[in-house]
């Protein structure tokens, strides 16, 4: 990770609790799990978005968009794998919709504006992407960007890419739920913690009722 990234969510025209409920999103049914896989820059900083949400069951730090032979830190870092810095969010769809998780990644997690870089942290590994496990999650995801861009959300135009979901590999271990584990460290305190404190003051109707996220 590089030391400093840019925080202060220059890129964005209206507030993160001003961002439109997607118009478009997957019917719960019957379903009492399901899982998205988003990749916005540094998965420490993900991750700790997402593990506050009520409705997220589990976040994991990982890998997608490679080849299962090179899902590893070093291998990923190098930026030669084709793999992102990703996070699979398990979620209960009657809690928590698939589009609602869209608002927050791209109110909170992320700059969808960057193109494959998050601040000073550059390459192919920390690009903007939703990969999406069949048509409906990509027409949903689609539809939100078409929203945010007429809604002139942001300065700059989206660049997020919408990729296949072919395999999601988790991290090392280590990598799991880092922001709360070490919550002095710099890069976590410059860049991890401000999208925390961002989500909780904007979206603070949709945390978990425990301080302590899973």
């Amino acid at each position: 990770m590089a030391a400093t990234c840019d925080i202060r969510g220059a890129s964005l025209r209206i507030a993160p609790d001003r961002f439109p409920d997607p118009e478009r999103d997957l019917d719960a049914g019957d379903a009492t799990e399901r899982s998205a896989v988003l990749a916005g820059g540094c998965f420490w900083c993900v991750e700790a978005v997402f593990r506050e949400l009520d409705g997220v069951l589990e976040a994991t730090s990982g890998y997608a968009g490679g080849r299962a032979a090179d899902a590893d830190y070093r291998t990923v870092c190098s930026g030669t794998s084709g793999h992102a810095e990703a996070v699979r969010v398990r979620y209960d769809p009657r809690r928590l919709s698939y589009g609602q998780l869209l608002k927050v990644f791209f109110a909170v997690a992320h700059d969808p504006t960057q193109r494959d870089r998050q601040g000073n942290d550059i390459g192919t590994q920390y690009r903007s992407a939703i990969f999406h496990a069949d048509a409906d999650e990509r027409e949903v995801a689609q539809a939100y960007i078409r929203q945010l861009d007429a809604a002139g959300a942001f300065a700059a135009p989206i660049v997020t890419a919408l990729e296949p979901l072919e395999a999601f590999h988790p991290a090392e271990t280590y990598h799991q739920n880092y922001a709360a584990l070490h919550p002095q460290q710099p890069y976590i305190a410059l860049v991890s913690t401000p999208k925390v404190e961002k989500l909780r003051t904007y979206f603070g109707d949709r945390l978990k009722a425990s301080a302590d996220s899973e």
